[in-house]
């Protein structure tokens, strides 16, 4: 267990080093000029290699990279090119309505979705799985933005039982970050569900026709157990995958779901970033969203280790 948990640990590294190479040189590389944003129009040749000269970007790449390095291993992205304030301390601003957003996002969406596909594969080729089925259909079909208007005209402006829009911190008023967070969590889940409904109906359909689900049915044992304590454990490693895999579209979600239900979280801090061409908030938003894709798929990996031993060797 030890080895295989060494092993992925170190895989981590040369896939974070060639990220970081890529964030670096892909926002250098691709055309427009934040000295040109930040004088604007009426500048001149004069005051634009002044800015240059002060945010570092007249220096050759292999020193901004360098210097850039230097600045991560210490903790410090930067400042921003438009605000002037830390990078640091906008993320920590930002982050954490996402995160909340996110987390329980994640808890609605595996609460339904895990159920929904063990009973489409129980009830295989009935009504139930003709159901879950029609609706994994639709949820992979209708866009987020879509579907988060849709649940405000519906919700909101029609039978009023819903704020429109805003955002309040769980720490400040819980009960409001619960009403105010339904319909960003319901958005963002809805294709979420989809896939991991999907995803456990197909897995489940497979475990369901082993030789050792018979045995225990012919066993006597009671019919949840036999899907919940056999069949889902053996069946869990995919779904695991495919949770993993599907944190991709709850953070892609949350730029436009934040957006809509006007959030201030980090997407559209970098979807401001983007337009402005802000460097040192479009690097730090890149890191820290492949982080959290490289630390999830570890957790999953280190998963497999615990649900199928055989997986460690």
């Amino acid at each position: 267990m030890t080895g295989y948990f060494i092993r992925r640990v170190l895989a981590i590294v040369p896939v974070m080093a060639i990220v970081v190479v890529c964030v670096f040189l892909l926002l250098r590389l691709t055309p427009g000029d934040p000295a040109a944003i930040l004088a604007g129009d009426t500048a001149t040749a004069e005051q634009l290699e002044r800015i240059r000269q002060s945010l570092g970007l007249a220096d050759s790449l292999p020193v901004q990279f360098a210097r850039w390095l230097g600045l991560l291993a210490q903790g410090d992205f930067g400042t921003s090119l438009i605000s002037g304030s830390p990078v640091t301390g906008m993320i920590a601003q930002r982050i954490w309505p996402t995160l909340n957003i996110a987390i329980l996002t994640l808890i609605l969406t595996i609460a339904i979705a895990v159920p929904l596909g063990v009973i489409a594969a129980w009830r295989h080729r009935t009504w139930a799985d003709y159901a879950v089925m029609s609706f994994s259909v639709l949820g992979f079909s209708v866009p987020v933005f879509v579907i988060g208007y849709t649940f405000i005209l519906v919700f909101s402006l029609e039978l009023r039982w819903l704020p429109v829009q805003g955002y309040v911190a769980p720490t400040q008023d819980f009960g409001q970050f619960i009403v105010r967070a339904i319909l960003p969590c319901l958005a963002l889940a809805t294709v979420f569900i989809a896939l991991i409904a999907r995803m456990t109906r197909t897995s489940m359909l497979e475990v369901l026709g082993e030789d050792f689900i018979r045995t225990a049915r012919a066993k006597g044992i009671k019919e949840s157990w036999v899907l919940f304590r056999h069949a889902l454990r053996n069946a869990a490693v995919p779904i695991l995958t495919i949770i993993g895999t599907g944190f991709a579209l709850l953070i892609g979600g949350a730029v436009v779901t934040e957006s809509v239900f006007n959030i201030p979280g980090i997407g559209r801090l970098t979807v401001d970033a983007i337009l402005a061409r802000d460097y040192p908030v479009i690097q730090a938003m890149t890191l820290l969203t492949s982080g959290i894709y490289v630390l999830i798929n570890l957790l999953i990996d280190l998963s497999y280790a615990f649900i199928d031993p055989r997986i460690r060797y």
